[in-house]
This record gives structure tokens, C-alpha cells and sequence, in this order.
């Protein structure tokens, strides 16, 4: 999926067997949806060599969801966005949703799963202490920007630290340069990822839309380095309350 993907569990009961399965998953979905690999179905499909029919029941599953999400973000969720088939915005978080549930479902209830900065928490890392998640900041190099603390949840960044401008604004065709960071903490990764994509997409609109958002909160820096977050977002970062 063109980064780098850890699964950290705290359950002393989890045989590593049990990881093998995990990262066995993410090799099939990488197989499947990889837009860097010219034979994954994704690949196919987008050059017409075969049909939605002939793929994976989860590639039809995950193309419906992104069309669903495309219409809750007004457009700005566009799996055409870069001039072909690219479902990456939700896959990414979608499949490490899926394999949090599969370790929870084996006996793990406290595990922190990481791919690119796309992370589910579930549990503790310890008992009483929460899971920290440091948010890398887009614009100093080997920093952090603030520090998501936190049991259970989700959280997803879309922006430049990592790969540069890569989002881009389906309504204009253009790389998305407004906003060098969004960070949106939810219940589950699965829409959290895709809705950090989508406000990233959307620039200097993003911070109305992320305010009416029910269910998340969100911490926003723009490429001018100005940061804004929501109002329920500072009970995740104990260094904003401070």
C-alpha cells in the first residue's frame, strides 16, 4: 500500500501466529487494490481488462462505500481524483479497521495498528495508561505537532509530511496546497481516513465542514503553519489543555 504498516500487542494470551494472519491480510489486500502493482485487480479493472464482476467481493463492496462517501463530502472524496481508479483513501484505513477486528476477534484487546500514520488504538498499552499517538508536523522536519492520547478509537492524518502534495481537489484537478495537515480522531478508521483525505481535498473550506462533523474531532494546520482544531479535539491531546 506504498508505506509502511506495524501491529504493537499488549495481550501476553496472542500467539504470534495470530500476526501472521494479520499481515497475511494486508499482503492479499495489497494484491488486490495495489495501484503501484500493474496485475492487482484495482490495476485491471481501472484499464477496462476485466469487470467489477470478475473481481474480489470486496473491491465491489469498497467501491460502492467510496461512492457513498463522495456524496457525503460533496465530491471532494473522488476515487477518480488522480485520473484513475484509486480507492486508496479508504482502503488503507478499511483494511487496518478490519484487522483490529480480527485481533480483537482472537483475543486482543489491546493493540495499537499503524500504517503511514493511520492508526486504531483499542485497550491500553498498560494498565491505566493510554495509548499515545504523536502526529508528525507537516512543516518541521523530524517534529511532532501534537500528541493524540487515547483507548478505542481512531485516528488518521492526510497531508504532506510523508508524501508531499498528493491529495488532489477533484472539483479543480489540481494538488490540494491549501492545508498541510488534517488529523481526525473517530470511532472506527474505515470513514475517519477517508474523511481526513476528503478535508484535506476540500483547503480553506475544511475547517466549517469539520465542525459539523458529528462524531470526530480534528486538529488542522494550513501551509501557512496556522493550526485550528475543534472544539472537543483538546480532551485527546492533554498538551492543548495544559
Amino acid at each position: 500500500m506504498g508505506t509502511a504498516i506495524s501491529v504493537d500487542v499488549r495481550d501476553p494470551n496472542v500467539d504470534s501466529s495470530e500476526l501472521d494472519d494479520i499481515f497475511q491480510w494486508f499482503r492479499q489486500v495489497d494484491e488486490i487494490f495495489s495501484t503501484y502493482k500493474e496485475d492487482s485487480q484495482i490495476s485491471r479493472l481501472d484499464r477496462g481488462e476485466i469487470t467489477a464482476a470478475d473481481c474480489h467481493p470486496d473491491v465491489g463492496w469498497v467501491l460502492v462505500r467510496c461512492q457513498q462517501i463522495g456524496q457525503d463530502t460533496g465530491g471532494y472524496f473522488d476515487t477518480y481524483a488522480t485520473g484513475r481508479l484509486d480507492p486508496s483513501g479508504l482502503v488503507k484505513g478499511w483494511s487496518v479497521e478490519m484487522a483490529s477486528a480480527m485481533l480483537f476477534e482472537r483475543g486482543s484487546a489491546n493493540h495499537c495498528i499503524n500504517a503511514g500514520g493511520d492508526v486504531r488504538i483499542r485497550g491500553e498499552p498498560q494498565p491505566g495508561r493510554p495509548w499515545h499517538v504523536g502526529i508528525a508536523h507537516p512543516l518541521v522536519r523530524n517534529a511532532l505537532t501534537v500528541v493524540v492520547a487515547g483507548r478505542d478509537l481512531a485516528v488518521a492524518t492526510s497531508g504532506t509530511a510523508e508524501r508531499g502534495h498528493h491529495v488532489i481537489d477533484p472539483l479543480t484537478g489540481r494538488a490540494a496546497d491549501s492545508l498541510a495537515s488534517v488529523t481526525l480522531v473517530g470511532p472506527e478508521l474505515t470513514l475517519t481516513d477517508a474523511y481526513a483525505t476528503a478535508a484535506l481535498a476540500m483547503g480553506l473550506d475544511a475547517p466549517s465542514w469539520l465542525a459539523g462533523l458529528a462524531g470526530y474531532e480534528a486538529y488542522v494546520i494550513d501551509a501557512g503553519g496556522h493550526v485550528w482544531w475543534t472544539d472537543g479535539f483538546p480532551r485527546y491531546a492533554p498538551a492543548l489543555v495544559a
